[in-house]
């Protein structure tokens, strides 16, 4: 089997806001669950869905899993995995922005549109389960992404999505 061999820590350092004892500590974790050093897909979503043991993770951990997968190769290396973190855990508010920008955009054409975000409200809902109450109804995603999109202030919108990334 090949194995991939990350970056230096110096440059993964320079090039995030971790620590070498952080990335480290990151990397440790990253090989315990891939050894090879890199993620397919489908581990991605059976990692992933061990935080979501309530529903179906699948659908949202493919979009999460293409928004990882920056050189869109079809895996996720050590690299990719804490370019994305440090962005998501320690980014300024626009590179977060952006970020998401780039997770909703599925067909990476440069807009956001009902129908995607629709795909991802429909994957978090899935995600999350029907164990909630009160008990969602089938169109809550439509609905949520009609009042999104009615909204002016988009920047209100996105944090209800802070969580969820």
């Amino acid at each position: 089997m090949v194995r991939h061999r990350p970056e230096a820590l110096e440059h993964l350092e320079a090039e995030t806001k971790f620590t070498k004892k952080e990335l480290q500590i990151l990397y440790r974790g990253f090989k315990n669950e891939c050894p090879s050093g890199v993620v397919n897909e489908d581990t991605f979503k059976s990692i992933y869905a061990q935080f979501f043991p309530q529903g179906d993770a699948s659908r949202y951990a493919h979009f999460l899993f293409n928004a990882f997968d920056s050189d869109h190769n079809g895996s996720v290396s050590f690299e990719d995995f804490v370019m994305g973190l440090s962005i998501l855990l320690r980014g300024s508010v626009q590179e977060k922005l952006n970020w998401a920008f780039n997770l909703y955009d599925i067909n990476k054409d440069g807009y956001i549109t009902k129908e995607e975000m629709l795909d991802i409200m429909r994957a978090i809902y899935d995600m999350m389960g029907r164990c909630t109450y009160p008990m969602l109804k089938d169109e809550a995603p439509r609905q949520h992404v009609e009042l999104f999109f009615q909204d002016e202030n988009i920047m209100r919108s996105m944090q209800l999505f802070e969580n969820v990334l």
